[in-house]
Order: structure tokens, then sequence, then C-alpha cells
């Protein structure tokens, strides 16, 4: 099969476990993402598929553009906290 399929990636998976998933039901060979995402990241997530995976070298030139938001909370802050993957860190 040769095409493009854009997934919205879910957090908790790796860029390589998509494709593992993509790739084991026809035991399709040829897949591959363009870009990786962190496990901790969701997001857009195009993989392209058989002969396809030939057009991966024109989009690395591509311009990237990323977006991230961020809150700045001045109140005292306790002796730990939780960060985005649930952990108690020491502050």
């Amino acid at each position: 099969m040769n095409g493009l399929l854009v997934l919205d990636k879910p957090a908790g998976m790796t860029s390589h476990d998509v494709v593992e998933i993509v790739r084991r039901p026809r035991a399709e060979r040829s897949v591959g993402h363009l870009g990786t995402l962190d496990p901790m990241a969701t997001g857009v997530l195009p993989l392209l598929l058989g002969k396809y995976t030939r057009l991966a070298q024109f989009f690395g030139t591509a311009e990237k553009t990323y977006e991230g938001r961020s809150a700045l909370d001045l109140r005292p802050t306790p002796s730990t906290r939780r960060d985005g993957a649930g952990e108690v860190c020491p502050c």
C-alpha cells in the first residue's frame, strides 16, 4: 500500500510505537514518519507508506513551526510539586 496517513498521536507513545502499530496488521515494511514527537507530546504525526517513503527526503528541508503554552505561578510553593509525567519532584 502506498500513501500518506496523518494521525493524531496520543501522549504516552513514541513515534516509533505508532509506526509499529501501522506496520503490523499488513506486515508493511515501508512505513516512516515525517518528524519525531516526544512520548509526552500529542499532535499531528504524518506517516508515509510504501513507495511514498521515498518522498521523505523532500520534507526534511521544510520550515517547521512549534507552538507551546506556559504559565508562571508566583504563589509560594510547597517542597514538592507534580510535573507533567505525574511524578513527585523536589523543588
